[in-house]
């Protein structure tokens, strides 16, 4: 469990006006639903900036202390101005331990210095994806998901299926079907066709 905490206050001035009053205030507009009545927040904008800075922000639960009330959360969607360092609005799900829930966790990559296909084929490692969307209970949540790259030939691609997963967590595309393994990552063969 992350030891991420949001502080907020609930807000009744709603509407476009009250929002961009709220950012002229170096506040930022927000809402929590999810295990009863949406709720419209605010939340300092310093605060929300430091916290979303950290990786496990968007794939860990948060605490979000609503009037000095904590509410166990995950962060849905951020919205960020598209030219500034400035985040418009944010959106929370209130989660309960025995309600899955659906996120998308960080993959590191590991071994990527000794992949067989760069290191002996001379290939390059192309990233098709940074995150992985899961579905388990808030407990089983991790923080991120580990792809290790060592054995990994040249010419060859890694789909959703090849990931390792922990126990009790999903992958929410599978869940829809074999056609939603999608590529993960792939080593592309050298130029000239370098092979060992």
């Amino acid at each position: 469990m992350s030891t991420i905490e949001i502080n907020a206050k609930t807000r009744s001035d709603l509407g476009k006006g009250a929002s961009r009053r709220l950012r002229h205030s170096g506040q930022v507009p927000a809402i929590v639903y999810g295990a009863g009545e949406p709720a419209a927040l605010t939340i300092e904008h310093r605060e929300l900036w430091k916290a979303q800075q950290a990786e496990s922000f968007y794939s860990s639960v948060l605490t979000l202390n609503v009037d000095g009330k904590p509410y166990p959360a995950i962060i849905k969607d951020l919205q960020r101005h598209p030219a500034k360092e400035i985040i418009l609005h944010a959106d929370f799900q209130r989660i309960d331990d025995n309600t899955p829930v659906t996120i998308n966790v960080p993959l590191h990559f590991l071994n990527t210095d000794i992949c067989h296909g760069v290191k002996l084929q001379g290939g390059n490692i192309q990233l098709m994806s940074k995150l992985l969307k899961v579905r388990c209970l808030p407990a089983k949540l991790p923080a991120y998901i580990e792809v290790d790259m060592k054995d990994v030939k040249a010419g060859q691609m890694l789909h959703l299926s090849d990931i390792a997963l922990p126990e009790g967590v999903q992958s929410a595309d599978l869940l829809l079907g074999k056609d939603h393994d999608h590529p993960v990552v792939q080593v592309n063969a050298a130029r000239g066709g370098k092979d060992k």
